[in-house]
């Protein structure tokens, strides 16, 4: 009972040590980004081309700044937070299922990339192009700046994390948790599953739903495909 309680100890004290470090990353990370938030605002309102904005209230700026200078932060420090979790969640594997851990890590980091860069450079565009060609003479388009990004970044975190399941399938392909052909007979309700996050994690129109939903389903099949390729290496 004592080594028991003492490995639990020993259990909560690593989780805290690992806290630590992630929370004085982000910090940092937030830290840092704060110093270029003209710049970083200047990135993510390109998109919207000429289209101005307000802000409703004295402190909104302040507080939109923040934001984005956390969520930057978060980002900055991703594959720091994602090591720390994985070296807690399986603290006994090997040195080459590290490697590969850190591998997936690094990949998980340029996935998240990509996802958000092609909601930056395409979605968004054509989601507010969409969106501000409803305007009438008489209703025209007039969005907050703390609107604005709390759209922007729900679609870059969207399709950030919607580029993450190659990824995450590896992973469980590789330490054994799932196989192939149980990812192809459950296809049909993971595509509805798709829908169903797509509807979630986007703003409430038809539009968004459907322009995440679909690469969400090509990502499916590339993931099959990887797994499918680890799988049958596995068993060689």
């Amino acid at each position: 009972m004592k080594d028991k309680s003492l490995t639990l100890v020993g259990h909560l004290e690593e989780l805290r040590k690992r806290l630590i470090i992630i929370v004085i990353a982000v910090i940092g990370g937030t830290s840092l980004s704060y110093l270029y938030i003209e710049r970083i605002v200047e990135f993510l309102i390109k998109p919207v081309g000429d289209l101005n904005f307000v802000y409703l209230s004295p402190p909104d700026l302040f507080i939109a700044y923040v934001k984005i200078a956390i969520a930057s932060g978060c980002v900055l420090t991703l594959p720091l937070i994602l090591y720390q979790v994985w070296g807690f969640v399986l603290p006994g594997i090997s040195i080459k299922q590290k490697i590969y851990i850190i591998g997936c890590n690094l990949a998980s980091m340029f996935f998240f990339l990509t996802g958000s860069a092609f909601a930056y450079y395409y979605i968004v565009p054509l989601s507010i192009n969409f969106f501000t060609k409803l305007s009438r003479a008489e209703i025209q388009p007039n969005f907050s700046f703390a609107s604005y990004i709390g759209f922007i970044g729900s679609m870059l975190l969207a399709f950030g994390l919607t580029f993450q399941l190659p990824i995450l399938i590896m992973l469980l392909t590789q330490f054994n948790l799932i196989t192939p052909s149980f990812l192809k007979k459950s296809r049909k309700i993971f595509i509805l599953l798709i829908f169903v996050i797509a509807a979630i994690l986007t703003p409430p129109d038809v539009v968004s739903q459907t322009l995440l939903a679909a690469p969400m389903i090509l990502l499916l099949e590339l993931s099959i495909l990887l797994s499918s390729i680890i799988f049958k290496r596995k068993n060689k």
